[in-house]
């Protein structure tokens, strides 16, 4: 997991090379005035513009998530946002089977840490890091980008 601000991004651009059309994406988009629902950006990336209350720890933690096939970029808009998060070698009880058309795989366990998130600032998720947002106060505004590995 990398947790940054924007203007740091082109530090990672090396990593994947939908990493630098994501955040190329960010700088060139008024992205606090995007609505809800699916941007397909490039081959292999697609971002989801989020809107939503915020919710508690026990409820976010339901949905305690990882991928195999996608790199979460996740960024904050309105917030604060928090996460909860903890490596999935450490995770032991599955939620049910591994979802291949929505590449998800749930998990009961307990997260290790929380962690938050201001505006402009991001978390890549890899598909070692089991996490779960949405947790906060009030309404959250956010983007979500699906790197295809």
């Amino acid at each position: 997991m990398i947790i940054d601000s924007v203007h740091n991004a082109a530090k990672y651009y090396s990593l994947h090379h939908n990493f630098q059309k994501a955040f190329e994406y960010v700088n060139q988009t008024d992205i606090t005035n995007l609505e809800p629902g699916v941007i397909e950006i490039n081959e292999g990336l697609k971002l989801i513009v989020i809107h939503g209350d915020g919710t508690s720890r026990e409820e976010s933690i339901k949905g305690f998530e990882c991928h195999d096939k996608n790199i979460d970029i996740q960024i904050s808009i309105q917030g604060p946002e928090t996460f909860a998060w903890k490596p999935r070698e450490k995770c032991v009880h599955p939620n049910g089977e591994y979802s291949d058309d929505k590449d998800v795989r749930f998990f009961h366990d307990k997260p290790d840490m929380f962690f938050e998130l201001q505006e402009k600032q991001f978390a890549i998720l890899f598909p070692e890091d089991v996490h779960a947002a949405m947790i906060g106060e009030g309404f959250l505004k956010k983007l979500v980008f699906k790197v295809r590995i």
